[in-house]
């Protein structure tokens, strides 16, 4: 899951930023309010944590901008605003979630989870697939009730089809959902990922839809 951290206070910025990643999430950071802007428009994220005071243009009005642009990314409003005016502010401009300053890491990433839970339709916070079950908060996955040993990549390669049963995800969504800036990716990652899952769980979870890209097929009803 990619996300794009928005904070201009250093030292939060830089330990948001490493315990995100350290817990599997792909991060991106700015420090401004433009940056995120840009940011914003040329790259898709699974969810935006946004604080208010911002140089360069402010939190608000980078939300606004956001929704203008008929984006639905998950926004979780940061900010040591803590006034019921700040909040009902945040949550009018489009902010999905609020989250005060100081904060716990781990809030913040149940938060996170809560949103992406939401934005894709998901009943619950364990999502299962067949003989399948992937909880995004352990960061475990059982086989028949069985755990399985993944990488972090394999995890997180499993979490975004999980998350998008039924809709195909090309190389570069999946490129996107794995890598933040910088990050070096090799010409065949995906695809020793999609292999890895395949060996370690079982062949017909993962489908490939040739020249387009990977699917696991949506739950019968």
């Amino acid at each position: 899951m990619r996300i794009l951290l928005v904070e201009d206070d250093t030292l939060l910025g830089q330990g948001v930023s490493a315990g995100l990643a350290q817990a599997g999430w792909a991060v991106d950071w700015v420090s401004d309010g433009l940056d995120a802007d840009a940011a914003l428009r040329t790259t898709s994220y699974d969810a935006v944590v946004l604080d208010l005071g911002l140089p360069g243009i402010d939190g608000l009005a980078v939300l606004g901008r956001l929704r203008a642009a008929k984006d639905a990314t998950p926004v979780l409003v940061l900010t040591a605003r803590d006034t019921l005016a700040d909040r009902v502010a945040g949550l009018d401009a489009g902010g999905d979630d609020y989250l005060v300053k100081p904060f716990e890491l781990a809030e913040l990433q149940a938060r996170l989870r809560a949103l992406l839970r939401r934005s894709k339709g998901a009943a619950g916070p364990i999502l299962r697939h067949g003989r399948v079950a992937l909880d995004p908060a352990s960061r475990m996955v059982l086989l028949d009730d069985e755990p399985v040993e993944l990488s972090a990549r394999e995890f997180a390669t499993l979490q975004e089809l999980m998350l998008n049963a039924g809709r195909v995800r090309t190389r570069g969504q999946l490129e996107d959902s794995l890598y933040g800036w910088g990050e070096e990716i090799g010409s065949n990652a995906v695809e020793v990922y999609v292999h890895n899952l395949r060996r370690k769980l079982y062949a017909g979870l993962i489908r490939t839809v040739r020249g387009v890209g990977y699917v696991i097929p949506a739950a019968k009803t």
